[in-house]
């Protein structure tokens, strides 16, 4: 272990940028173990590692006494004045080791460290790109099927990753070698590597395609106020604009709906109801309703509302399975209580 180590270090520092002195203090402390366990746990080693002179150099230390009771750590009086005789009782004697077998047993843990350093930055570089991507949508591509769990193993062009069934859009299937946009929920540094969460139903990914599709929300304009989702089967999407000229709505779905078709298809048709949101919650309510026109709505406190539909109203504003009434109630934050106008009191 010489030139050649001190060279993969220097490789290291410049392509996997892991510092010299970090890997230097790991092969310190690498050697001293790997001593430790040569010797049956007993003895004291230092280890001298010089960049500047490409050489590594291992010193066993015994300790002065007068009688030796351990000779791994100790060695008598006498015996370290015959090696200098300026040793006195409590001093350390070092003695450099310079046998094969110890030159063996340090290239190896050498080599093992280094392996371990180039893992370490892989796993760091993969944990920092992730991060950088963290409530993105990136592409990717899939590698495997598990056609029991349905777990999708893909490629991100970082690392592979997978993509549980309940994080996938109910009723699609994945094939290998196609290409799928995800969503980057959540980031972990784990000991065997960063640990990310992906999901094609989480409401970030619905924002995330709607940022990326239209331009007015880029800017600012357009901002989104909210997102309620239930994937595969349909979104609602409160939005406003910053300017009075910029209708938020048609922002989003485009002329003829080209902007939002485009996100519907990526989304294996999921309906996506885009809402003008209002800081007037009677105001908001309303919308949030849509597609039912509501008659009267009776703020009861902060958190509850009464909402009165005409009786043919009543089936859509409820929706299927009470998908509309349950999605409006998420997206504004309110228990909505729907009844037919006949039964109002004025």
């Amino acid at each position: 272990m010489n030139k050649e180590f001190f060279d993969a270090l220097d490789l290291l520092e410049k392509e996997k940028g892991i510092s010299k002195e970090y890997m230097l203090e790991k092969v310190e402390a690498a050697l001293i173990s790997a001593f430790k366990r040569e010797h049956s746990g007993g003895g004291n080693v230092r280890v001298v590692l010089s960049p500047e002179k490409k050489d590594v150099r291992v010193f066993e230390q015994k300790t002065v006494v007068e009688e030796v009771n351990d000779p791994q750590t100790e060695i008598s009086l006498a015996d370290a004045q015959n090696i200098k005789k300026r040793y006195k009782l409590g001093d350390i004697v070092e003695t450099e080791l310079k046998t094969k077998s110890f030159g063996r047993i340090s290239a190896q843990t050498a080599k093992q460290v280094i392996i371990q350093g180039i893992r370490e930055a892989e796993r760091d570089r993969q944990l920092r790109a992730y991060e950088d991507k963290r409530a993105e949508i990136i592409s990717a591509t899939v590698e495997r099927v598990d056609p029991v769990s349905g777990n999708v193993v893909i490629n991100t062009g970082t690392g592979f990753a997978t993509l549980l069934k309940n994080e996938q859009i109910p009723g699609e299937s994945f094939y290998v070698g196609q290409h799928v946009k995800v969503y980057v929920m959540e980031v972990r540094r784990e000991t065997r590597g960063p640990l990310v969460t992906l999901s094609r139903t989480h409401p970030g990914m619905v924002k995330r395609l709607f940022e990326l599709e239209v331009p007015e929300i880029q800017d600012g304009t357009v901002v989104i106020e909210n997102i309620t989702r239930e994937a595969g089967s349909r979104s609602k999407m409160a939005v406003y604009s910053r300017d009075e000229n910029v209708d938020p709505i048609g922002a989003c779905i485009g002329n003829r709906g080209m902007r939002i078709n485009g996100i519907i298809e990526e989304l294996n048709g999921e309906r996506i109801d885009v809402i003008k949101y209002s800081e007037d919650p009677e105001e908001y309510l309303r919308a949030a309703l849509s597609p039912a026109t509501v008659d009267k709505v009776v703020m009861e406190d902060e958190h509850n509302a009464r909402v009165y539909v005409a009786p043919d109203q009543l089936s859509l504003a409820i929706g299927k399975e009470g998908q509309n009434a349950r999605l409006a109630a998420r997206l504004t934050g309110y228990k909505i209580d729907i009844k037919s106008s006949d039964t109002a009191v004025d």
